[in-house]
């Protein structure tokens, strides 16, 4: 049976066979001939295509909980390029990081806070706060920010049990204050298109998803030394980048689980895992009959997701960076990569407008507190699969049967 040829809709999709050779051919000749025009010509400025910033004090403050390694590099910056939000206050337990950040992103003293917040509910300038600190304090410093008033986006896995979930999700209701979890890859754009074909029907009937999602843990950088306890943490590999591929094939699926498989293994003698996971292998099982293999582990370095559909197989790889994300497409004719007008980096700046905007507008929030508290019951199976080397079955709200 001759295989179906590869659609290609609302983005641009090249072979990845053609070189850089034959691309700036085709430049040349929509130019008109050899090299540059030979009379002046402009160009769409790319700038000008985003939209424009709001006004600033149209744009929502921002006040980020915890000063490591992710909030510097990419949190921060991504509020100070995003369209309806900005930096207005920060929150650390460390003096020199408050002064040294504070310094960086003009942000005064007095929007400079310790982890008691105690002062945060008078700050009319902030109406957000982002939680970017280690997992086991994500339940307590979201029930203090709501409780001064803030909405908050909680960074994954929201919690490290499924009742510190339960019990954020009641403090937002209780305060009347929208509460989100940062699942970035949801705004990333070759995700998004990947869902987009999926729920299209694009790449055909869905039976069978993988993503392997590794990297090494490296006792020496400061922001993993906390990884390798089990109390703040919550658990090793699983819980902090094998999260992606849970929640990433649930959301590309549009289908939630009915039942889980999983092993877990640590090497013996590695002092990093004395308390946690390295590798982790799951089976996820659907109604619909389709059947998604995840994996997770702190010794190799991949990202990787794959759609096996009856007309197209989509992967997604590198599928989570924080930037340089790749689509392919492919049956066994033909295989094509997916072009994005819009860079990887733009997840940052997406998920937190998102908020904004929801916020603003009365809007609903894709990834809320609900989604991290199945998550986070699903991980809750996962691990008692791996304990008991059982399959367990869990009921429609992910909570396990028996």
């Amino acid at each position: 049976m001759p295989q179906p040829a590869i659609p290609s809709r609302r983005v641009m999709i090249g072979s990845l066979t053609a070189g850089l050779g034959s691309l700036a051919a085709a430049s040349a000749a929509a130019q008109g001939g050899g090299g540059l025009p030979a009379t002046p010509t402009g160009r769409p400025d790319p700038q000008l295509e985003r939209p424009p910033q709001q006004a600033e004090d149209r744009r929502l403050g921002w006040a980020v909980a915890g000063l490591g390694h992710f909030a510097q590099a990419y949190a921060l910056p991504a509020l100070g390029r995003a369209l309806m939000s900005r930096p207005a206050g920060l929150i650390s337990g460390s003096p020199d990081k408050l002064r040294a950040v504070g310094a960086r992103y003009g942000i005064g003293e007095a929007h400079r806070y310790g982890y008691d917040m105690a002062r945060l509910r008078d700050d009319d300038s902030v109406q957000v706060v982002y939680v970017i600190t280690p997992n086991s304090t994500h339940a307590e410093l979201t029930v203090r920010a709501l409780e001064a008033g803030k909405h908050v986006m909680c960074e994954k896995p929201m919690a490290t049990s499924a009742a510190d979930c339960q019990r954020m999700i009641d403090a937002a209701k209780a305060a009347g204050r929208r509460l989100m979890i940062a699942y970035r890859a949801h705004f990333e754009p070759y995700n998004m298109e990947a869902r987009r074909m999926a729920e299209a029907g694009e790449l055909g009937r869905i039976w069978f998803a993988a993503s392997d999602h590794h990297r090494p843990l490296d006792p020496s950088k400061p922001r993993d030394e906390w990884r390798m306890r089990k109390d703040i943490a919550g658990g090793g590999s699983l819980v902090d980048i094998g999260i992606y591929s849970l929640n990433g094939l649930i959301w590309l699926l549009g289908e939630e689980p009915v039942a889980v498989t999983a092993t877990i293994h640590s090497p013996p003698g590695d002092k990093r895992f004395a308390e946690i996971e390295n590798v982790m292998t799951a089976q996820l099982e659907f109604a619909s009959g389709a059947r998604v293999n995840i994996s997770s582990g702190y010794t190799a370095d991949k990202k990787r997701i794959d759609l096996w559909g009856d007309k197209a197989v989509a992967v997604l790889d590198p599928a989570t960076a924080y930037k340089d994300n790749r689509l392919t497409l492919s049956n066994a004719r033909e295989q094509r990569q997916v072009i994005s007008e819009a860079a990887s980096a733009e997840q940052f700046t997406g998920v937190i407008d998102h908020l904004s905007n929801a916020i603003l507008n009365n809007g609903a929030v894709a990834t809320p507190g609900e989604m991290g508290l199945r998550d986070m019951r699903i991980i809750e199976a996962l691990y008692r699969s791996a304990a008991t080397q059982q399959r367990v079955a869990l009921n429609p709200d992910m909570t396990m049967k028996g």
